[in-house]
């Protein structure tokens, strides 16, 4: 896995009844890249950013990724529990036991990096769902996260927010060295990464450049 944040070989996942959700799916995103996890609904894209997260456990195949991993949500309301957005950044390094100070500077730098320092001390309810995100996201980057795992997190946001969110994403990745993966089924978030995959009954059956895939995906919808 030398040049790859994320590798995964033939992962296959079956639930408990049988159904196949996975079959052999092999997709490997570099190291310091932005890629991005396209396909219909029930294709195995959550399923698959969940087993790479640990969160699931794998029928069979391999998963290589760089540690520590963040995970952020569709909905940011199902991963922030502390009431203010300097607090629930610094929950997420509890089990780090790390000396008060260096709490602190690294939940300042996770701010600064998604333009939040201004907001440390407000309360996580009044902040609108682009900022919720942005949040999540300085968790992982509080935690000194390699690897970046986004379930949709322009779902629930509007035109505006969802275009500042990818940005920022993209961004980061560049200027902290971060490998990220993130689910979309917004064609023009495809023009904010290095490169996709197109997955379909449990399979990547194309990958690379955006641009061609992003083409290949409107013609199919004429």
């Amino acid at each position: 896995m030398a040049d790859s944040g994320i590798q995964v070989t033939d992962l296959e996942f079956q639930w408990s009844n049988g159904q196949t959700v996975l079959d052999r799916c092999s997709l490997s995103v570099p190291r310091g890249e932005f890629w991005m996890l396209l396909g219909a609904n029930g294709c195995g894209k959550s399923t698959l950013l969940r087993l790479i997260a640990g969160l699931l456990e794998r029928s069979s195949g391999e998963i290589q990724a760089a540690e520590p991993i963040g995970f952020v949500f569709q909905n940011p309301d199902h991963q922030l529990v502390m009431p203010t957005v300097g607090a629930d950044v610094a929950f997420g390094l509890v089990q780090e036991a790390l000396p008060i100070q260096q709490v602190q500077q690294r939940v300042q730098e996770a701010l600064e990096a998604v333009n939040l320092s201004h907001l440390q001390r407000r309360p996580i309810y009044a902040l609108s769902g682009g900022q919720k995100q942005r949040v999540a996201i300085a968790g992982a980057i509080a935690r000194h996260c390699e690897v970046l795992l986004l379930d949709e997190p322009t779902a629930l946001l509007d035109p505006d927010s969802q275009t500042e969110l990818v940005k920022k994403v993209y961004d980061l990745v560049k200027q902290k060295g971060l490998t990220a993966l993130w689910v979309t089924h917004r064609f023009n978030e495809l023009d904010y990464c290095d490169g996709a995959f197109l997955l379909e009954k449990g399979k990547v059956i194309a990958q690379g450049d955006p641009a061609p895939l992003k083409a290949r995906l409107m013609a199919s919808q004429v």
